[in-house]
């Protein structure tokens, strides 16, 4: 299925792209790669690098696993930030992009002890939930730009989305 690969999921924090981009590519029997698990790999936990690299450093190492990313015929989950730099979206707007919302509702149990650098550390899941929504907002006219197709996560099974994917990804090869 050439002409939809690399099949690129972008969205929001917690918005599942790592896990129904995981099921989707063993649907599609491609690989699956996650450019904030690459980057781990590399450079240490995410939280690590923001802690003592800041965040330049982490969106350059981003950069390059996104790059890299991007050469094959995979499922590519995206960091949620990822989309911020604009070769990223020069590089996105030829290719088959899924953007995955989920409610603010929904996000709030998904969040709980999530450790993501740019939520804060401990301290209320409402505040982190506000703080989540600040970053959603401000780059949901990004996400919406960049995306062939968009399916919302915030209260059907993964399975069933995976597979809704699959579907309207087999259509359009």
């Amino acid at each position: 299925m050439p002409s939809v690969l690399p099949l690129v999921f972008i969205g929001p924090m917690a918005a599942g792209k790592s896990k129904i981009g995981r099921l989707v590519a063993r649907r599609l029997a491609v690989p699956f790669i996650d450019t904030d698990k690459v980057v781990a790999a590399q450079h240490g936990p995410i939280p690590e690098i923001f802690a003592t690299q800041g965040e330049p450093a982490f969106r350059a190492f981003e950069r390059d696993a996104v790059v890299e990313a991007l050469r094959g015929d995979a499922v590519v989950s995206l960091g949620g930030g990822a989309v911020l730099h604009p070769d990223t979206r020069i590089e996105l707007a030829d290719r088959t992009v899924v953007l995955l919302t989920v409610t603010r509702d929904a996000v709030a149990k998904r969040l709980a002890g999530s450790g993501r650098p740019l939520l804060g550390s401990a301290g209320e899941n409402t505040d982190a939930v506000e703080r989540w929504a600040a970053i959603a907002d401000a780059r949901m006219p990004i996400y919406e730009a960049l995306a062939t197709e968009t399916f919302d996560t915030s209260a059907r099974p993964i399975t069933r989305i995976a597979d809704d994917i699959v579907t309207w990804a087999r259509e359009r090869s």
